[in-house]
């Protein structure tokens, strides 16, 4: 049972055609065809509006008044079922968008549900078999089984009383008038869902409620039936398909390794029918799309989690990623801050074309690691929409387009191409084996006696025979295909999505948590894991570590650790923002258990890009200037700070990185600690944020004593915190 709308609901009971399916439409265009064939001339469009909702007999009436007596209607009408179900059958059947997630959360609610179609039972029962909806109802109450057809009361008054329940407490969807009139005739609650013809506006004021879609209905819908929870790493995704299209703009770790699972959960109630995806990697575009699928590893967890109904696209073909903006219900964009600019006129050209199709408003997840990326995307993709629509149509595009800033809460890293090249190889002598295997067994199942043949004669066993031979070779190759999981990413089991509140749609995905000041949880991610998860890359790689994992064994390093969360960054926080209190100790265990385990995060990735870490505002240098603006004695962090300076000029795998090139050009240009801190060259198109040489005094003069003592004194520099010198940084142990 529901309450909706302040009604208790305890059933609901659905007319079929024009409502459920879109099928009003190909019913119009086969009776025209049958009566051009029988008759001679197609119907008038007059007679096939009155025939909405009618029964067969009350259509039959109209026809004759029409046409003369002589008409031959029922042949007529035979014909045009001939011909809709030809076309169902090779086409599949039509069903109205937002159908699937209504029927879900109807039925997951408690619901009993029913049919009652002017449809005949043989037509009805296929109809729903195809589009594979059957399941969802209880009982079907079908045109031919009653004595006075739509508008009279008849069948809604029988559909109830088989439900066990009183009219006035069952939603009744129609899209007709005559299925209106008969639904509210028999006192239930008329929900009016809009199709071909709207009812006369006497007949409409009888409606319950009145929506243009069943997409408009559903969020009324949401409102009153659960939000599912945070489903567990092994919960399987929604079996049903909801009709929607999500989009990821950009493949990368996050984009394919944590946010394709956000989508594939959904609601918890259906997941989208795709996935559309952006990616510069032919090779991982071409394998995905072979699949059709592809699978993340938690190998914490020893569980391997195949996402589904996957399509990737190639990131340099700017319609199919305009196309992504202009179709998709959401849209992640989980770019880098530099690859932004070349694409933000693409998806201002794909919200121009949604907008001009009248499309429904989209959400952009802003994955960006970045504080106020949300705001950096809108506006730059502002500018390019007044370039291209003027400032007028722009405001009206963003105000139904919702940028949300988000916090990732997960570790996740891509496998390389090489180590894709190797499991593809497996994979296909695998799928090999696997067709080998299955067409020998196809053969012996084909042989005379063949156990499917069991039970039935001889005749029969002949006539089935060529229907499941052409299912089984159909079959072969998915069935070969199916256990051999693509493996693409290796991530921690965390699951909440943290985004800012204002998208209706957000709301009901089970993964995702909205917050009302996302800026928070942005702070205490950037400050709690990403400035720590920097700070020990370097520290690791400098020890000769090649991951994060690897270097928790160590003691110097767990040490290290254990100063910046509990002496530093916890208090720090704890003073800084207090309404964060409650949720630092859980940030700082969840953050160690990653760390533990995190055999598959390489240090150089986490590493990468230290000025980017390094600026002002960000992780490292943001904590440390707030500790000293706080009175927090941070010692550790000044030494993260070194350790990014050290390891981008020393650390050989720091060469190929562009922003180590750019402070080992400035420190042999310079020297100094002071140099490397406070550039404020060209970075990605924007002034680098670096620091001010006098207000922020202190805080270089604590950074160059610890790259100072790097230089020269590691022994008594680390001694303090029981961290032992490092071999790796050129000192004796």
């Amino acid at each position: 049972m529901i309450h909706f709308k302040g009604k208790d609901i305890d059933c609901a009971i659905f007319d079929m055609d024009g409502t459920m399916f879109d099928t009003e439409r190909l019913r119009f265009q086969t009776l025209s065809k049958a009566a051009e064939e029988l008759f001679g001339k197609p119907f008038t469009e007059d007679v096939l509006l009155g025939s909405l909702g009618l029964s067969a007999k009350r259509a039959e009436e109209l026809a004759k008044q029409h046409y003369g007596q002589d008409f031959p209607y029922a042949q007529i009408r035979q014909r045009a079922d001939a011909l809709e179900l030809q076309h169902v059958r090779t086409h599949g059947v039509p069903i109205k968008r937002g159908l699937l997630p209504v029927l879900e959360r109807l039925r997951k609610s408690g619901l009993k549900m029913a049919v009652a179609t002017s449809s005949r039972r043989a037509i009805a029962e296929e109809y729903l078999i195809n589009a594979n909806i059957f399941k969802y109802f209880d009982i079907t109450v079908c045109g031919d089984e009653v004595v006075q057809g739509k508008p009279h009361p008849e069948i809604f008054l029988r559909a109830a009383e088989a439900l066990n329940s009183l009219p006035a407490r069952s939603l009744m969807f129609e899209d007709s008038e005559n299925g209106l009139r008969s639904a509210a005739d028999a006192g239930g609650l008329a929900v009016l869902i809009e199709d071909i013809k709207a009812p006369s506006p006497q007949v409409a004021a009888r409606a319950f409620l009145a929506y243009r879609s069943l997409t408009d209905f559903l969020q009324d819908l949401a409102a009153c039936t659960p939000k599912l929870p945070v489903p567990a790493l092994a919960t399987a995704f929604p079996q049903a398909v909801n009709q929607l299209c999500a989009g990821i703009h950009g493949f990368g770790a996050m984009g394919g390794g944590y946010l394709a699972q956000v989508f594939s959960h959904w609601d918890g109630y259906t997941r989208p029918g795709r996935i559309v995806a952006s990616t510069g990697n032919a090779l991982l575009r071409e394998a995905v799309n072979a699949f059709g699928n592809y699978s993340v590893r938690y190998g914490h967890e020893a569980f391997d989690q195949t996402i589904p109904n996957v399509q990737l696209i190639d990131a340099a073909d700017a319609a199919a990623v305009s196309a992504m903006y202009r179709d998709c219900e959401i849209v992640a964009l989980c770019l880098p801050e530099q690859g932004l600019a070349p694409q933000a006129g693409v998806i201002a050209d794909g919200l121009a074309a949604r907008f001009e199709a009248r499309g429904r408003a989209l959400t952009i997840l802003v994955v960006l690691n970045k504080v106020g990326g949300a705001q950096f995307v809108q506006q730059r993709v502002a500018q390019a929409l007044r370039e291209r629509v003027g400032e007028r149509q722009c405001r009206q595009i963003l105000e139904r387009t919702h940028f949300s800033e988000t916090v990732v809460t997960r570790i996740v890293t891509k496998l390389s191409d090489e180590a894709l090249l190797r499991q593809l190889r497996i994979k296909h002598d695998l799928y090999e084996k696997n067709m080998a295997r299955r067409r020998a067994l196809a053969t012996s199942a084909a042989a005379p006696g063949a156990p499917w043949a069991d039970g039935i004669s001889a005749e029969q066993a002949q006539a089935l025979a060529p229907i499941v031979s052409t299912l089984r070779e159909a079959a072969e190759p998915a069935n070969a295909l199916e256990p051999l999981h693509l493996i693409l990413f290796n991530s921690e089991v965390d699951m909440a999505l943290y985004a800012q509140q204002g998208s209706d749609l957000l709301e009901h995905l089970c993964q995702v948590e909205t917050v009302g000041d996302i800026g928070e949880i942005q702070t205490l991610k950037n400050r709690l894991w990403n400035g720590p998860h920097a700070v020990l890359a370097w520290y690791a790689a400098l020890l000769g570590y090649p991951t994060i994992g690897h270097a928790m064994g160590d003691a110097r390093v767990q040490s290290l650790l254990d100063q910046l969360l509990d002496h530093e960054l916890i208090p720090l926080l704890a003073r800084q923002h207090p309404g964060l209190q409650p949720r630092l100790a859980g940030f700082a265990a969840t953050f160690r258990q990653r760390c533990a385990h995190a055999f598959k995060d390489p240090c150089a990735r986490v590493g990468r890009d230290p000025l980017r870490k390094l600026q002002r505002g960000e992780r490292v240098i943001g904590s440390l200037r707030a500790a000293h603006a706080h009175g927090v004695q941070a010692p550790c962090l000044a030494l993260g700070a070194a350790l990014g300076l050290w390891y981008a000029l020393q650390h050989p795998e720091a060469a190929q990185d562009a922003e180590c090139a750019t402070l080992r050009a400035l420190h042999a240009q310079h020297g100094t600690v002071e140099a490397l801190l406070c550039w404020q060259g060209d970075y990605h198109g924007q002034p680098y944020a670096g620091l001010d040489a006098q207000a922020d005094a202190a805080v270089i003069q604590a950074v160059a004593r610890q790259f100072a003592a790097l230089e020269s004194n590691a022994q008594r520099h680390l001694s303090h915190w029981s961290v032992r010198p490092a071999s790796a940084l050129g000192l004796a142990a």
